[in-house]
């Protein structure tokens, strides 16, 4: 079985909209991003592991129990199937038909959004909120995005894809508004755990503290385009990990090319 698949199965779908070619493409998703609401769903318990000795045995045995006990409780809404551009649900909505418009003016022939697409849309949304402090989104990091969301590994997200990506995005960018409680434009680390629970990852002291020195700068202030990217990569790790544990056990078992093609690509 893909790994790569195991990200996207399960029942249900995000909402949401994009973001844009052109002015008005770009005022449309930027007037989406800025009306998101709310935190995210899940929750769990934090884990062991980690510290002492600061030998790799332990540092993986923390990293591994944390997201194995929250594992077990993260209840994400999977994206539903991918479906042809041309099958429009009769009970769709009018924001969602307008997406749907503009997904195809952005997407092009293919219907597709590439990597360079997503930089471009991303980049687009957030330079109309200066209260967001980011470098931007990177080329590296919009391959990660999508490859995470790829359910086909075509290299590119379709509709569905997109549009669930772009829901999270909602809730994230309104999750980190809410705890920039500082009004600093990023999240510092003492703000990360509380804005990681209300996205739906519990996870233990030391993966906190792993992610802080990762991907935060040398004061601990985690930027926008990081804080999104790393949400998207837990949302992605804890989706796969679920799908893998049929029984519930929080555990699973891999061979060395799943493991290999799940690090690989994402």
């Amino acid at each position: 079985m893909s790994l790569v698949n195991s990200f996207l199965k399960g029942g249900g779908g995000g909402g949401g909209g994009g973001g844009g070619l052109g002015g008005r493409l770009g005022n449309v998703l930027g007037g989406l991003i800025s009306g998101a609401g709310g935190g995210g769903g899940g929750g769990g318990g934090g884990g062991g592991g980690g510290g002492g000795g600061g030998t790799a045995m332990r540092i993986l045995g923390g990293v591994i129990s944390a997201n194995s006990e929250a594992a077990a409780q993260y209840n994400p809404e999977p994206p539903p199937p991918r479906t042809h551009y041309s099958n429009i649900e009769a009970n769709e909505s009018e924001e969602v038909r307008q997406f749907r418009r503009l997904f195809a003016q952005l997407a092009g022939d293919d219907m597709e959004v590439s990597a360079t697409e997503l930089m471009n849309i991303l980049n687009k949304v957030v330079t109309r909120h200066p209260d967001l402090k980011t470098d931007g989104f990177g080329i590296d990091t919009c391959r990660s995005m999508v490859a995470v969301m790829d359910s086909d590994t075509t290299g590119k997200l379709g509709f569905e894809e997109f549009k669930y990506l772009w829901n999270n995005i909602k809730r994230w960018q309104a999750i980190y508004k809410q705890f920039d409680t500082d009004r600093s434009g990023t999240i510092c680390s003492s703000e990360l755990p509380g804005a990681f629970e209300a996205a739906g990852f519990h996870l233990n002291e030391h993966l906190y503290n792993m992610i802080i020195r990762r991907y935060s700068d040398e004061s601990g202030n985690m930027d926008f385009d990081n804080f999104i990217s790393r949400l998207v990569r837990l949302d992605a790790m804890f989706r796969a990990f679920k799908s893998l544990d049929k029984d519930g056990t929080g555990q699973i078992q891999v061979n060395i090319q799943e493991w290999l093609q799940l690090t690989m690509y994402s």
